[in-house]
Order: C-alpha cells, then structure tokens, then sequence
C-alpha cells in the first residue's frame, strides 16, 4: 500500500517492523533493500507524525 494516509499507526509500524526485519536479515539485494529502506523511512515519518499529532491533542484537552 502506498497511499500512508490510509495506514493506522499499529499497521505503519507493523509494516516498519517487518521491512526492518527483513533489511537484518542482509540477503536481499542492493535495489530491493533501497527500496524497503525508502519505504522505511516513510513509514517511519508517519508514525512520527502520528505520534506529534497525538501528542499534541492530549496536550490540547489537558489545557482545558
């Protein structure tokens, strides 16, 4: 799936998991490792956007 938005965060970091898994595992060639470590990455950066998202809305109700 390339559309993140449609991931929730327990699936991106599932996804995350396996990719980072499989990249340990060093018998991959040289593309498919560049490309499970690109989507990697994107992974990585939704998540963390979730998680500043989330963050910022406890932070919001805790003001109130």
């Amino acid at each position: 799936m390339n559309d993140l938005s449609q991931l929730t965060f327990e699936a991106a970091y599932d996804e995350l998991e396996s990719i980072i898994a499989r990249l340990e595992e060093g018998d991959l060639p040289l593309e498919e490792s560049m490309s499970l470590f690109e989507r990697g990455r994107q992974l990585s950066d939704y998540c963390q956007k979730l998680l500043d998202s989330a963050e910022l809305r406890i932070t919001q109700i805790s003001e109130q």
